[in-house]
């Protein structure tokens, strides 16, 4: 049996599928439950609103959404931040520009190191190279 401590709130556990132990487990439903009840009555609020209206906090209603429990398509202002720029989106992890830009960085990286596999290629050693040298 794995044993570990709680991220949530430090306590002993047996691990499990979420990762939490179970009395978090609880909290987490019920915050989700405040959640999806304030989100039925106030379609049209966003994030910081619906955080402070329910005091659940920020990051928490990001992972509902990420994990899918809360739905985007009824909530036309509910957005979440971008992981690396922090601009709001409403799919994904990486906003556009973001992801353009990681595109572009590993499209560099892919052509430098064809680059250097072509120059290792044409200046390669050959085993018949030191045999002529000596």
């Amino acid at each position: 049996m794995n044993l570990g401590n709680c991220p949530r709130c430090g306590k002993l556990y047996a691990v499990n599928f979420r990762e939490v132990c179970p009395a978090c487990i609880k909290d987490i439903d019920k915050e989700y439950e405040r959640c999806a009840t304030y989100l039925r009555e106030n379609r049209g609020c966003g994030i910081q609103e619906l955080s402070e209206a329910t005091e659940v906090s920020y990051r928490q209603i990001t992972k509902f959404i990420r994990e899918g429990r809360i739905s985007l398509i009824d909530a036309p202002h509910l957005a979440y931040p971008c992981e690396m720029c922090g601009s709001f989106i409403r799919e994904g992890n990486m906003c556009v520009d973001c992801r353009s830009k990681l595109m572009k960085d590993i499209g560099a990286v892919n052509e430098a190191s064809a680059t250097s596999e072509q120059q290792r290629l044409k200046s390669g050693y050959k085993i018949g190279d030191k045999f002529r040298k000596e």
